[in-house]
Order: structure tokens, then sequence, then C-alpha cells
């Protein structure tokens, strides 16, 4: 399987694919929310197609597409004039093969080169290892945890804090 994705922009249609991998619990398992049922992943979806038309856009999320497939979204959010922050989700048969990883790279540099950030910063449940080496593979560094800073669930969650800068 080749490494090999396109990054666009999400489409309506995108939701069954979407689904397909956050309707699994191992998916949501570090997600402050629970398995979606079609109508979130809908309504997750529309949230995204009406973010693509707002002025000034802060929100860009864009499909991971392998092969014509939507295997996950790779989300940049502009959180001031120099700050934005990166995450990123796939379905499972793609974990652990580069696709994540080529997906963050690809929105790091659109973030620093098109929008012109200063630094850009990732978050990540504290158990979720592989979503923190994947930062500190980007180049990221630990800046510190985040202190109870989100609800996840039925609890409180710490958030390990990544970043980058421009220079970097």
């Amino acid at each position: 399987m080749s490494r090999d994705i396109d990054l666009i922009e999400l489409t309506y249609e995108d939701w069954k694919d979407i689904y397909a991998y956050a309707s699994l619990s191992i998916v949501s398992r570090y997600q402050p929310w629970e398995t979606m049922r079609e109508e979130e992943t809908k309504n997750y979806v529309n949230g995204i197609l009406k973010s693509q038309q707002e002025e000034p856009r802060t929100r860009y999320a864009l499909a991971i597409k392998q092969e014509g497939k939507t295997i996950g979204v790779t989300e940049l959010n502009v959180r001031s004039k120099s700050n934005g922050e990166i995450s990123y989700i796939l379905h499972p048969d793609y974990w652990g093969k580069g696709f994540a990883s080529t997906a963050a790279k690809r929105m790091l540099r659109f973030g620093f080169e098109e929008l012109q950030l200063h630094r850009i910063y990732g978050k990540c449940d504290p158990n979720n290892e592989a979503s923190a080496k994947l930062m500190l593979r980007l180049g990221m560094q630990q800046e510190g945890r985040l202190r109870e800073n989100l609800w996840a669930k039925d609890h409180w969650r710490d958030s390990p804090l990544f970043s980058i800068l421009a220079h970097e």
C-alpha cells in the first residue's frame, strides 16, 4: 500500500467514509466524544462544510484520501493571527503506515507557508503514545501539560502540549 495521499476539501459524501471509522470504539478511545452515530457524523461534516464558507476562514479540515477513499481528516484551526492548532484522525486500518505523518507534514507546511503562522501546536490524550510520538517526529517539542483542560466523556483530562515554530 502506498502512502500517497491527497488532502482535499471535504464534501458531504465523505460522511460515509468518516462514519466507517468514527463509529468504532477503538477510534474514539482517546477522543472526548463517544463513537459517532450516523446523524452525529453528518453534523460533523456539515460543520466543516459551513466553516469552508466563513470569512475569515479559521478552520481548515481536509479529507485524507487514499485511492479515492476518505481514510481520515486532518485539521488546522487558526487560533490567532500567529497561532494554529493541528489535529488528525485516521481509520485504524491505516494506523502505523505513515499516512498521518504525511498529512500532518503537509498541514504544517500549509500553516507556515500559506497562512504565515508563527507557531502551530497540538494536544493529545496523555495515554495516546502514538499521537505524542508522531508530533515529536514532526519536529514538535513538548512544551508541557495542560491540566484538566478537557472534559472527556466522564472526567477531566490533561493534555500534553506540543508545538513547532515556523523557523524550526
